[in-house]
């Protein structure tokens, strides 16, 4: 039987993995693969941001830069925010099942 705050915990930890903690392994790889591209993109938007602090390229680099750093940084707090609530959630339900079919 799954724990809901272990489940929660482990969420906390990297996303998706109280998805697979509760048997939802398709699911949790999902959120993980998400958080990496979250992840990718705020570096991304990070590098453009440093570029435009150290050379001062044209304007075009501070937008892109601080664009993609707030998509991706919106990406990784929606997608956490997500996986925990959404583990603890699965994990009370199949104890609630399990314990309806006693």
């Amino acid at each position: 039987m799954p724990n809901p705050r272990i489940a929660a915990l482990l969420s906390f930890v990297f996303n998706g993995l109280g998805q697979i903690y509760n048997g939802e392994i398709k699911k949790g790889l999902t959120l993980i693969f998400l958080s990496g591209v979250s992840l990718l993109i705020l570096i991304i938007g990070a590098i453009f941001l440093f570029y435009f602090i150290k050379t001062l390229p044209p304007i075009s680099f501070l937008v892109w830069g601080v664009c993609l750093f707030f998509f991706g940084l919106t990406g990784m707090i929606i997608i956490g925010i997500y996986s925990i609530s959404d583990a603890y959630n699965k994990a009370k339900k199949i104890i609630e099942n399990y314990e309806r079919q006693d």
